[in-house]
Protein backbone atom coordinates (compact mmCIF):
# COMPACT_ATOMS: atom_id res chain seq x y z
CA UNK A 1 0.00 0.00 0.00
CA UNK A 2 1.02 3.53 -0.64
CA UNK A 3 0.25 4.88 2.91
CA UNK A 4 0.87 2.69 5.36
CA UNK A 5 0.22 5.00 8.45
CA UNK A 6 -3.43 4.91 9.75
CA UNK A 7 -6.01 6.72 8.30
CA UNK A 8 -6.70 9.23 11.35
CA UNK A 9 -5.06 11.43 13.39
CA UNK A 10 -3.93 13.52 10.15
CA UNK A 11 -2.60 11.16 7.88
CA UNK A 12 -2.19 12.46 3.87
CA UNK A 13 -5.31 10.53 3.37
CA UNK A 14 -7.76 12.20 5.48
CA UNK A 15 -6.16 16.15 5.22
CA UNK A 16 -6.31 15.17 1.38
CA UNK A 17 -9.87 14.88 1.11
CA UNK A 18 -10.43 17.48 3.67
CA UNK A 19 -9.22 19.76 1.27
CA UNK A 20 -11.51 19.02 -1.65
CA UNK A 21 -14.86 18.79 0.64
CA UNK A 22 -14.02 20.38 3.51
CA UNK A 23 -13.01 19.57 6.81
CA UNK A 24 -16.25 19.57 8.49
CA UNK A 25 -17.07 16.66 5.90
CA UNK A 26 -14.20 14.29 7.10
CA UNK A 27 -14.80 12.86 11.07
CA UNK A 28 -12.42 11.50 12.90
CA UNK A 29 -13.82 11.87 16.47
CA UNK A 30 -14.39 8.31 18.11
CA UNK A 31 -17.82 8.94 18.86
CA UNK A 32 -18.43 9.42 14.98
CA UNK A 33 -16.37 6.68 14.24
CA UNK A 34 -18.11 3.83 16.43
CA UNK A 35 -21.54 5.15 15.34
CA UNK A 36 -20.52 4.45 11.66
CA UNK A 37 -19.12 0.91 12.30
CA UNK A 38 -22.45 -0.32 14.19
CA UNK A 39 -25.03 -1.91 12.45
CA UNK A 40 -28.54 -2.75 14.28
CA UNK A 41 -28.04 -6.74 15.04
CA UNK A 42 -24.23 -7.09 16.47
CA UNK A 43 -21.67 -4.62 18.14
CA UNK A 44 -18.93 -3.29 16.75
CA UNK A 45 -15.77 -5.74 15.58
CA UNK A 46 -13.66 -3.11 13.56
CA UNK A 47 -13.80 0.76 13.43
CA UNK A 48 -13.98 2.59 10.72
CA UNK A 49 -10.79 5.08 10.54
CA UNK A 50 -12.80 8.21 9.40
CA UNK A 51 -15.83 9.16 8.28
CA UNK A 52 -16.27 10.92 4.71
CA UNK A 53 -19.13 12.78 3.60
CA UNK A 54 -19.00 13.82 -0.46
CA UNK A 55 -21.91 16.25 -1.29
CA UNK A 56 -21.82 15.50 -5.42
CA UNK A 57 -20.61 13.09 -7.74
CA UNK A 58 -17.74 14.86 -8.33
CA UNK A 59 -16.14 15.16 -4.72
CA UNK A 60 -17.57 11.47 -4.61
CA UNK A 61 -15.05 10.56 -7.70
CA UNK A 62 -12.20 12.13 -6.16
CA UNK A 63 -12.86 10.80 -2.23
CA UNK A 64 -13.36 7.15 -4.24
CA UNK A 65 -9.62 8.15 -6.60
CA UNK A 66 -7.75 9.31 -3.24
CA UNK A 67 -9.04 6.27 -1.17
CA UNK A 68 -8.39 4.39 -3.94
CA UNK A 69 -4.47 5.19 -4.72
CA UNK A 70 -3.70 5.05 -0.20
CA UNK A 71 -5.07 1.34 -0.68
CA UNK A 72 -8.22 2.30 2.04
CA UNK A 73 -11.06 0.04 2.21
CA UNK A 74 -14.38 2.21 0.98
CA UNK A 75 -17.60 1.04 3.18
CA UNK A 76 -21.01 2.52 1.32
CA UNK A 77 -23.62 3.84 3.72
CA UNK A 78 -26.84 5.02 3.39
CA UNK A 79 -28.82 5.34 6.93
CA UNK A 80 -27.82 2.89 8.81
CA UNK A 81 -30.81 0.30 8.63
CA UNK A 82 -28.42 -2.77 7.99
CA UNK A 83 -28.68 -5.34 10.50
CA UNK A 84 -26.63 -8.22 8.12
CA UNK A 85 -23.25 -5.89 8.78
CA UNK A 86 -23.73 -4.54 5.09
CA UNK A 87 -21.33 -1.57 5.45
CA UNK A 88 -19.89 -2.30 8.62
CA UNK A 89 -15.75 -2.09 8.41
CA UNK A 90 -14.46 -5.42 7.49
CA UNK A 91 -10.94 -4.71 9.03
CA UNK A 92 -8.95 -1.66 9.95
CA UNK A 93 -8.10 1.11 7.19
CA UNK A 94 -11.33 1.70 6.53
CA UNK A 95 -13.35 5.07 4.92
CA UNK A 96 -17.25 5.22 6.24
CA UNK A 97 -18.50 6.93 2.75
CA UNK A 98 -21.40 8.55 4.74
CA UNK A 99 -23.97 9.64 1.69
CA UNK A 100 -26.21 11.66 3.66
CA UNK A 101 -24.62 15.08 1.84
CA UNK A 102 -26.01 13.84 -1.64
CA UNK A 103 -29.37 14.40 -0.74
CA UNK A 104 -30.76 16.62 -3.92
CA UNK A 105 -33.54 15.55 -5.59
CA UNK A 106 -31.82 16.34 -9.40
CA UNK A 107 -35.00 16.58 -12.04
CA UNK A 108 -38.58 15.51 -11.62
CA UNK A 109 -39.91 15.25 -15.49
CA UNK A 110 -43.83 14.47 -15.97
CA UNK A 111 -42.76 14.78 -19.64
CA UNK A 112 -40.90 11.55 -19.69
CA UNK A 113 -42.41 10.33 -16.12
CA UNK A 114 -39.05 10.14 -14.36
CA UNK A 115 -37.63 11.66 -11.23
CA UNK A 116 -33.35 11.27 -10.54
CA UNK A 117 -32.11 11.76 -7.55
CA UNK A 118 -28.98 11.92 -5.66
CA UNK A 119 -28.39 8.19 -3.82
CA UNK A 120 -28.96 10.30 0.16
CA UNK A 121 -32.43 11.09 -0.56
CA UNK A 122 -35.09 9.23 1.76
CA UNK A 123 -38.29 7.84 0.34
CA UNK A 124 -40.26 9.85 2.75
CA UNK A 125 -38.15 13.13 1.23
CA UNK A 126 -38.84 11.61 -2.34
CA UNK A 127 -42.49 11.47 -1.61
CA UNK A 128 -43.24 14.77 -0.12
CA UNK A 129 -41.53 16.67 -3.26
CA UNK A 130 -43.74 14.16 -5.63
CA UNK A 131 -47.04 14.43 -3.66
CA UNK A 132 -48.61 17.67 -4.80
CA UNK A 133 -47.49 16.80 -8.44
CA UNK A 134 -49.68 13.92 -8.29
CA UNK A 135 -46.97 11.77 -9.17
CA UNK A 136 -45.32 9.08 -6.99
CA UNK A 137 -42.90 6.20 -8.20
CA UNK A 138 -44.08 2.65 -8.54
CA UNK A 139 -42.58 0.79 -5.58
CA UNK A 140 -42.22 4.05 -2.83
CA UNK A 141 -40.62 2.94 -0.05
CA UNK A 142 -40.14 0.46 2.79
CA UNK A 143 -41.37 1.55 6.61
CA UNK A 144 -38.38 2.60 7.41
CA UNK A 145 -39.01 5.33 4.54
CA UNK A 146 -38.51 8.14 6.86
CA UNK A 147 -35.03 7.84 7.03
CA UNK A 148 -33.90 4.93 4.51
CA UNK A 149 -32.48 6.46 1.22
CA UNK A 150 -32.88 6.08 -2.12
CA UNK A 151 -29.45 4.06 -2.97
CA UNK A 152 -29.57 2.11 0.17
CA UNK A 153 -32.71 0.81 -1.11
CA UNK A 154 -31.37 -0.04 -4.84
CA UNK A 155 -27.93 -1.40 -3.18
CA UNK A 156 -30.25 -3.78 -0.53
CA UNK A 157 -33.42 -3.96 -2.18
CA UNK A 158 -36.95 -3.00 -0.35
CA UNK A 159 -40.41 -4.29 0.29
CA UNK A 160 -43.40 -2.67 1.24
CA UNK A 161 -45.23 -0.01 -0.35
CA UNK A 162 -47.09 -0.35 -4.09
CA UNK A 163 -44.65 -3.98 -3.94
CA UNK A 164 -47.81 -6.35 -4.57
CA UNK A 165 -48.70 -4.38 -7.98
CA UNK A 166 -44.75 -3.16 -8.79
CA UNK A 167 -42.20 -5.76 -7.41
CA UNK A 168 -39.31 -4.49 -5.45
CA UNK A 169 -37.73 -1.11 -5.83
CA UNK A 170 -34.87 -2.08 -8.01
CA UNK A 171 -38.06 -2.73 -10.48
CA UNK A 172 -39.35 0.99 -10.62
CA UNK A 173 -35.05 1.95 -11.52
CA UNK A 174 -34.95 3.30 -15.27
CA UNK A 175 -30.81 3.73 -15.32
CA UNK A 176 -28.27 5.00 -12.90
CA UNK A 177 -24.55 6.66 -12.46
CA UNK A 178 -22.47 4.22 -10.58
CA UNK A 179 -18.85 5.51 -9.22
CA UNK A 180 -16.53 2.75 -9.86
CA UNK A 181 -13.49 1.97 -6.70
CA UNK A 182 -10.96 4.80 -8.75
CA UNK A 183 -13.35 7.01 -9.19
CA UNK A 184 -14.20 6.19 -13.08
CA UNK A 185 -17.94 6.67 -14.08
CA UNK A 186 -20.43 4.19 -15.52
CA UNK A 187 -23.98 5.62 -16.73
CA UNK A 188 -26.57 3.18 -17.71
CA UNK A 189 -30.10 3.29 -19.20
CA UNK A 190 -30.94 5.43 -22.81
CA UNK A 191 -29.87 8.28 -22.05
CA UNK A 192 -31.67 11.18 -24.17
CA UNK A 193 -30.10 13.88 -25.54
CA UNK A 194 -26.33 14.73 -24.41
CA UNK A 195 -27.01 11.67 -22.50
CA UNK A 196 -28.23 13.53 -19.42
CA UNK A 197 -31.54 12.88 -19.78
CA UNK A 198 -32.17 9.30 -18.88
CA UNK A 199 -35.58 8.31 -19.56
CA UNK A 200 -35.82 4.07 -20.35
CA UNK A 201 -33.31 1.11 -18.84
CA UNK A 202 -33.35 -1.38 -21.50
CA UNK A 203 -31.17 -0.30 -24.00
CA UNK A 204 -28.83 -3.64 -24.42
CA UNK A 205 -27.89 -5.78 -21.63
CA UNK A 206 -29.47 -4.77 -18.47
CA UNK A 207 -26.15 -2.64 -16.63
CA UNK A 208 -28.36 -1.20 -14.33
CA UNK A 209 -29.33 -4.76 -12.75
CA UNK A 210 -25.76 -5.15 -12.05
CA UNK A 211 -26.05 -2.78 -8.99
CA UNK A 212 -29.29 -3.32 -8.04
CA UNK A 213 -28.70 -5.93 -4.68
CA UNK A 214 -25.24 -5.53 -5.08
CA UNK A 215 -24.97 -4.30 -1.39
CA UNK A 216 -22.54 -1.48 -3.08
CA UNK A 217 -19.71 -4.25 -3.75
CA UNK A 218 -19.67 -3.52 -7.20
CA UNK A 219 -19.89 0.56 -6.99
CA UNK A 220 -21.24 3.31 -5.31
CA UNK A 221 -24.80 4.26 -6.57
CA UNK A 222 -24.50 8.54 -7.41
CA UNK A 223 -27.49 9.45 -8.81
CA UNK A 224 -30.51 7.03 -9.88
CA UNK A 225 -33.31 7.70 -12.02
CA UNK A 226 -36.66 5.93 -11.18
CA UNK A 227 -39.97 5.78 -13.20
CA UNK A 228 -42.83 7.90 -11.79
CA UNK A 229 -46.58 7.38 -12.55
CA UNK A 230 -49.93 9.05 -11.62
CA UNK A 231 -51.16 8.92 -8.13
CA UNK A 232 -54.00 6.72 -7.94
CA UNK A 233 -57.23 8.25 -7.31
CA UNK A 234 -58.94 5.65 -4.82
CA UNK A 235 -57.89 3.59 -2.25
CA UNK A 236 -59.72 0.82 0.20
CA UNK A 237 -58.02 -0.38 3.28
CA UNK A 238 -59.25 -3.58 4.92
CA UNK A 239 -58.45 -5.95 7.59
CA UNK A 240 -58.75 -9.98 8.30
CA UNK A 241 -57.82 -12.51 10.74
CA UNK A 242 -56.98 -15.81 10.50
CA UNK A 243 -56.66 -19.02 12.98
CA UNK A 244 -53.88 -20.53 11.64
CA UNK A 245 -50.39 -19.36 9.63
CA UNK A 246 -51.39 -21.88 7.15
CA UNK A 247 -54.70 -20.01 6.65
CA UNK A 248 -52.94 -16.65 6.61
CA UNK A 249 -49.59 -18.43 3.76
CA UNK A 250 -52.39 -19.82 1.50
CA UNK A 251 -54.27 -16.69 1.52
CA UNK A 252 -51.81 -14.65 0.90
CA UNK A 253 -50.86 -16.56 -1.92
CA UNK A 254 -54.10 -16.29 -3.47
CA UNK A 255 -54.07 -13.00 -3.23
CA UNK A 256 -50.81 -12.60 -4.56
CA UNK A 257 -51.95 -14.84 -7.99
CA UNK A 258 -54.55 -12.74 -8.21
CA UNK A 259 -52.72 -9.50 -8.35
CA UNK A 260 -55.62 -7.22 -6.41
CA UNK A 261 -53.77 -5.81 -3.74
CA UNK A 262 -51.03 -3.26 -3.74
CA UNK A 263 -50.08 -4.10 -0.33
CA UNK A 264 -50.50 -7.11 1.51
CA UNK A 265 -48.78 -6.80 5.41
CA UNK A 266 -49.73 -9.72 8.01
CA UNK A 267 -48.54 -10.53 11.69
CA UNK A 268 -48.24 -13.44 13.60
CA UNK A 269 -49.96 -14.07 17.46
CA UNK A 270 -46.49 -13.26 18.57
CA UNK A 271 -46.14 -9.75 16.90
CA UNK A 272 -49.47 -8.90 18.20
CA UNK A 273 -48.26 -9.95 21.94
CA UNK A 274 -45.60 -7.21 21.04
CA UNK A 275 -48.11 -4.79 19.44
CA UNK A 276 -50.46 -5.37 22.89
CA UNK A 277 -47.29 -4.29 24.92
CA UNK A 278 -46.18 -1.48 22.96
CA UNK A 279 -48.15 2.11 23.63
CA UNK A 280 -50.84 2.44 21.69
CA UNK A 281 -50.70 3.58 18.27
CA UNK A 282 -54.30 5.32 18.91
CA UNK A 283 -53.17 7.55 21.51
CA UNK A 284 -51.28 9.25 19.45
CA UNK A 285 -52.32 12.69 18.97
CA UNK A 286 -50.31 12.46 15.23
CA UNK A 287 -51.41 9.14 14.20
CA UNK A 288 -55.35 9.94 14.49
CA UNK A 289 -54.30 13.91 13.01
CA UNK A 290 -52.71 11.60 9.87
CA UNK A 291 -55.79 9.32 9.56
CA UNK A 292 -57.62 12.45 9.13
CA UNK A 293 -55.26 14.22 6.92
CA UNK A 294 -55.48 11.03 4.50
CA UNK A 295 -59.82 11.28 4.22
CA UNK A 296 -60.77 12.83 1.42
CA UNK A 297 -63.34 14.70 3.87
CA UNK A 298 -63.24 16.30 6.97
CA UNK A 299 -66.43 14.15 8.50
CA UNK A 300 -64.86 11.08 7.06
CA UNK A 301 -61.51 11.67 8.55
CA UNK A 302 -63.32 12.37 12.08
CA UNK A 303 -65.65 9.57 11.46
CA UNK A 304 -62.30 6.92 10.90
CA UNK A 305 -59.96 8.37 13.57
CA UNK A 306 -63.05 8.07 16.38
CA UNK A 307 -63.36 4.58 15.03
CA UNK A 308 -59.69 4.03 15.57
CA UNK A 309 -59.16 5.77 18.83
CA UNK A 310 -62.65 3.55 19.95
CA UNK A 311 -61.21 0.03 18.78
CA UNK A 312 -57.64 0.69 20.19
CA UNK A 313 -55.63 -1.63 20.30
CA UNK A 314 -58.25 -5.03 20.60
CA UNK A 315 -59.17 -5.75 16.81
CA UNK A 316 -57.59 -9.07 17.12
CA UNK A 317 -57.74 -12.15 19.14
CA UNK A 318 -53.91 -12.54 20.90
CA UNK A 319 -53.98 -15.82 19.24
CA UNK A 320 -54.85 -15.11 15.67
CA UNK A 321 -53.19 -13.57 12.80
CA UNK A 322 -54.29 -10.49 11.13
CA UNK A 323 -53.82 -9.53 7.47
CA UNK A 324 -53.57 -6.03 5.73
CA UNK A 325 -54.81 -5.60 2.87
CA UNK A 326 -54.65 -2.46 0.74
CA UNK A 327 -56.52 -1.84 -2.87
CA UNK A 328 -55.83 0.97 -5.19
CA UNK A 329 -56.67 2.16 -8.41
CA UNK A 330 -58.23 4.64 -11.21
CA UNK A 331 -61.91 4.61 -10.34
CA UNK A 332 -63.61 3.76 -7.00
CA UNK A 333 -65.30 0.99 -9.32
CA UNK A 334 -62.44 -0.97 -9.81
CA UNK A 335 -60.93 -0.47 -6.12
CA UNK A 336 -64.42 -1.74 -4.44
CA UNK A 337 -64.31 -4.85 -7.26
CA UNK A 338 -60.70 -5.51 -6.09
CA UNK A 339 -61.68 -5.33 -2.50
CA UNK A 340 -64.39 -7.55 -2.95
CA UNK A 341 -62.44 -10.27 -4.82
CA UNK A 342 -59.86 -9.85 -2.26
CA UNK A 343 -62.76 -10.31 0.04
CA UNK A 344 -64.05 -13.71 -1.16
CA UNK A 345 -60.57 -15.45 -1.61
CA UNK A 346 -59.75 -14.53 2.45
CA UNK A 347 -63.38 -16.11 3.19
CA UNK A 348 -62.35 -19.14 0.75
CA UNK A 349 -59.23 -19.74 3.44
CA UNK A 350 -61.47 -19.16 6.48
CA UNK A 351 -60.67 -15.69 7.39
CA UNK A 352 -62.62 -13.22 8.96
CA UNK A 353 -63.03 -9.46 8.60
CA UNK A 354 -62.36 -7.33 11.14
CA UNK A 355 -61.91 -3.73 11.90
CA UNK A 356 -59.39 -1.73 9.77
CA UNK A 357 -57.67 0.04 12.44
CA UNK A 358 -54.11 -0.86 11.47
CA UNK A 359 -54.29 -1.07 7.72
CA UNK A 360 -55.60 3.07 8.16
CA UNK A 361 -52.54 3.56 10.07
CA UNK A 362 -49.96 1.98 8.01
CA UNK A 363 -51.50 3.69 4.68
CA UNK A 364 -52.25 7.57 6.68
CA UNK A 365 -48.31 7.30 8.18
CA UNK A 366 -46.92 5.36 6.02
CA UNK A 367 -43.30 6.34 7.27
CA UNK A 368 -43.71 6.37 11.00
CA UNK A 369 -40.72 6.94 13.54
CA UNK A 370 -38.37 4.43 13.85
CA UNK A 371 -39.08 3.57 17.59
CA UNK A 372 -39.19 -0.11 16.94
CA UNK A 373 -35.43 -0.63 16.22
CA UNK A 374 -35.67 -2.25 19.93
CA UNK A 375 -38.85 -4.02 21.42
CA UNK A 376 -41.22 -2.60 22.73
CA UNK A 377 -39.76 -1.66 27.04
CA UNK A 378 -36.02 -1.65 25.11
CA UNK A 379 -35.34 -5.23 24.39
CA UNK A 380 -32.89 -5.64 21.60
CA UNK A 381 -34.14 -6.68 17.97
CA UNK A 382 -33.46 -8.13 15.29
CA UNK A 383 -34.89 -9.61 12.39
CA UNK A 384 -34.11 -12.11 9.57
CA UNK A 385 -35.91 -13.13 6.81
CA UNK A 386 -36.90 -15.33 2.90
CA UNK A 387 -38.17 -14.15 -0.50
CA UNK A 388 -40.32 -17.88 -0.67
CA UNK A 389 -41.97 -18.87 -3.16
CA UNK A 390 -45.77 -19.01 -3.03
CA UNK A 391 -46.26 -22.88 -2.64
CA UNK A 392 -43.09 -23.22 -0.46
CA UNK A 393 -44.30 -20.33 1.95
CA UNK A 394 -46.67 -22.66 4.27
CA UNK A 395 -43.71 -25.60 4.31
CA UNK A 396 -41.14 -22.66 5.61
CA UNK A 397 -43.65 -21.84 8.05
CA UNK A 398 -44.05 -25.00 9.41
CA UNK A 399 -40.65 -25.86 9.74
CA UNK A 400 -39.39 -22.45 11.52
CA UNK A 401 -42.33 -23.01 14.03
CA UNK A 402 -41.02 -26.90 14.58
CA UNK A 403 -37.19 -24.94 15.28
CA UNK A 404 -38.33 -22.93 17.64
CA UNK A 405 -40.29 -25.96 19.47
CA UNK A 406 -37.07 -27.86 19.61
CA UNK A 407 -35.65 -24.60 21.73
CA UNK A 408 -38.94 -23.63 23.28
CA UNK A 409 -37.38 -23.98 26.98
CA UNK A 410 -34.61 -22.44 26.40
CA UNK A 411 -36.01 -19.55 24.62
CA UNK A 412 -38.26 -19.49 27.71
CA UNK A 413 -35.59 -19.21 29.92
CA UNK A 414 -33.68 -16.62 28.35
CA UNK A 415 -36.68 -15.09 27.42
CA UNK A 416 -36.31 -14.94 23.97
CA UNK A 417 -39.59 -13.83 22.20
CA UNK A 418 -40.36 -14.62 18.13
CA UNK A 419 -42.72 -13.33 16.22
CA UNK A 420 -43.36 -12.66 11.77
CA UNK A 421 -44.23 -10.36 9.16
CA UNK A 422 -45.57 -11.36 6.20
CA UNK A 423 -45.54 -9.29 2.89
CA UNK A 424 -46.06 -10.01 -0.75
CA UNK A 425 -43.86 -9.29 -3.76
CA UNK A 426 -45.51 -8.95 -7.03
CA UNK A 427 -48.13 -12.34 -8.22
CA UNK A 428 -45.14 -14.27 -7.27
CA UNK A 429 -43.36 -13.97 -3.92
CA UNK A 430 -44.07 -13.98 -0.05
CA UNK A 431 -41.47 -12.31 1.92
CA UNK A 432 -41.57 -14.46 5.61
CA UNK A 433 -39.38 -12.17 8.00
CA UNK A 434 -39.24 -13.62 11.61
CA UNK A 435 -38.20 -10.76 14.62
CA UNK A 436 -36.76 -11.81 18.13
CA UNK A 437 -36.98 -10.10 20.74
CA UNK A 438 -34.95 -10.32 23.97
CA UNK A 439 -33.58 -8.71 27.04
CA UNK A 440 -30.27 -6.85 26.41
CA UNK A 441 -29.45 -2.90 25.88
CA UNK A 442 -29.82 -1.07 23.11
CA UNK A 443 -26.75 0.89 21.56
CA UNK A 444 -25.34 4.17 19.48
CA UNK A 445 -26.85 3.65 16.63
CA UNK A 446 -30.36 2.73 18.06
CA UNK A 447 -30.38 5.98 19.92
CA UNK A 448 -29.60 7.75 16.87
CA UNK A 449 -32.54 6.48 14.58
CA UNK A 450 -34.88 6.43 17.52
CA UNK A 451 -37.17 9.50 18.59
CA UNK A 452 -35.20 10.96 22.31
CA UNK A 453 -38.89 11.43 23.74
CA UNK A 454 -39.55 7.64 23.36
CA UNK A 455 -36.37 6.46 24.34
CA UNK A 456 -36.81 8.35 27.68
CA UNK A 457 -39.82 5.63 28.14
CA UNK A 458 -37.72 2.31 27.99
CA UNK A 459 -35.67 0.58 30.36
CA UNK A 460 -31.77 0.20 29.11
CA UNK A 461 -30.53 -3.49 29.76
CA UNK A 462 -27.36 -4.84 30.60
CA UNK A 463 -25.28 -7.21 27.68
CA UNK A 464 -26.56 -10.71 27.69
CA UNK A 465 -24.46 -12.79 26.07
CA UNK A 466 -26.38 -16.30 26.37
CA UNK A 467 -30.03 -14.94 25.19
CA UNK A 468 -27.83 -13.40 22.53
CA UNK A 469 -25.97 -17.02 21.59
CA UNK A 470 -29.48 -18.28 21.55
CA UNK A 471 -30.77 -15.52 18.88
CA UNK A 472 -27.59 -16.59 16.62
CA UNK A 473 -28.50 -20.13 16.93
CA UNK A 474 -31.93 -19.99 16.10
CA UNK A 475 -31.03 -17.48 12.95
CA UNK A 476 -28.30 -19.91 11.66
CA UNK A 477 -30.77 -22.95 11.66
CA UNK A 478 -33.77 -20.91 9.91
CA UNK A 479 -30.90 -19.58 7.49
CA UNK A 480 -30.15 -23.37 6.75
CA UNK A 481 -34.18 -23.81 6.01
CA UNK A 482 -34.31 -21.23 3.93
CA UNK A 483 -31.41 -22.43 2.16
CA UNK A 484 -32.75 -25.67 1.44
CA UNK A 485 -36.04 -24.52 -0.27
CA UNK A 486 -33.87 -22.22 -2.25
CA UNK A 487 -35.10 -19.04 -1.11
CA UNK A 488 -34.17 -15.39 -2.04
CA UNK A 489 -32.66 -12.10 0.03
CA UNK A 490 -32.94 -8.88 0.25
CA UNK A 491 -29.97 -6.50 2.57
CA UNK A 492 -27.73 -10.12 1.94
CA UNK A 493 -24.45 -8.33 3.35
CA UNK A 494 -22.74 -10.14 5.12
CA UNK A 495 -25.84 -12.90 6.88
CA UNK A 496 -26.76 -14.72 3.40
CA UNK A 497 -25.45 -16.78 1.34
CA UNK A 498 -24.97 -15.60 -2.12
CA UNK A 499 -21.93 -16.52 -4.10
CA UNK A 500 -22.13 -20.28 -2.31
CA UNK A 501 -25.61 -20.35 -3.80
CA UNK A 502 -24.67 -19.53 -7.13
CA UNK A 503 -23.56 -21.62 -10.72
CA UNK A 504 -19.98 -21.73 -11.35
CA UNK A 505 -20.25 -19.83 -14.30
CA UNK A 506 -22.47 -17.22 -13.08
CA UNK A 507 -19.61 -16.36 -10.30
CA UNK A 508 -16.83 -15.98 -13.01
CA UNK A 509 -19.29 -13.14 -14.19
CA UNK A 510 -19.88 -11.29 -10.91
CA UNK A 511 -15.83 -11.71 -10.35
CA UNK A 512 -15.07 -10.03 -13.58
CA UNK A 513 -17.38 -7.16 -12.90
CA UNK A 514 -15.99 -6.72 -9.54
CA UNK A 515 -12.29 -7.00 -11.28
CA UNK A 516 -13.60 -4.39 -14.06
CA UNK A 517 -15.58 -1.77 -10.80
CA UNK A 518 -13.39 -2.60 -7.85
CA UNK A 519 -9.89 -4.50 -9.24
CA UNK A 520 -8.06 -4.49 -5.54
CA UNK A 521 -11.18 -5.67 -3.93
CA UNK A 522 -11.46 -3.00 -1.50
CA UNK A 523 -15.18 -1.99 -1.44
CA UNK A 524 -17.32 -3.63 0.88
CA UNK A 525 -14.95 -6.17 1.09
CA UNK A 526 -17.07 -9.73 2.20
CA UNK A 527 -20.50 -8.49 1.13
CA UNK A 528 -22.27 -11.16 -1.34
CA UNK A 529 -19.64 -13.35 0.23
CA UNK A 530 -17.05 -12.06 -2.31
CA UNK A 531 -13.89 -12.16 -0.64
CA UNK A 532 -11.03 -8.62 -0.27
CA UNK A 533 -8.29 -9.03 -2.02
CA UNK A 534 -6.53 -6.38 0.15
CA UNK A 535 -4.69 -6.43 3.27
CA UNK A 536 -7.27 -6.67 5.81
CA UNK A 537 -4.85 -7.21 8.73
Amino acid sequence: MSDTVPLIHGSKLALDIASLIGGENVKTDAETRNLYSQDIWLPIEHTVDMVVSPGSLEELQEVLSLSHKAGAFIAPRGSGMSYTGGYVPAGPRTVSLDMSRMNRILSISRDDMTVTVESGVTWKQLNDALNPLGLRTPFWGPMSGLKSTIGGGISQLNAMFGAAHHGTSSESVVAMTVVAADGSVIRTGARGVGGDEPFYRHFGPDLAGLFCGDCGALGVKAEITLRLMTMPNHDLQSSFSFKTGEDLLLAMAELSRAGVACELCAFDPGLTKVRLTRASLTADVKTLGAVVGKEKSLLKGLMSASKIAVSGRNIVGVDEYPLHVICEGRSSAGVEWDMSEAERIVQKFNGKKIENSIAKIIRSMPFPALNSMVGPTGEAWVPIHCVASLKNAPAIFDEVQAAYDAHAEEMKALSVQTGFLFTSMSTNALIIEPVYFWPQGWREIHEDGMEASHIQKLTKRQENPAATDLVKLLRSELLDIFQKYGCGHFQIGRTYPYVNSRDETSIEILNAVKRVMDPNGTLNPGVLGLPARGDLS
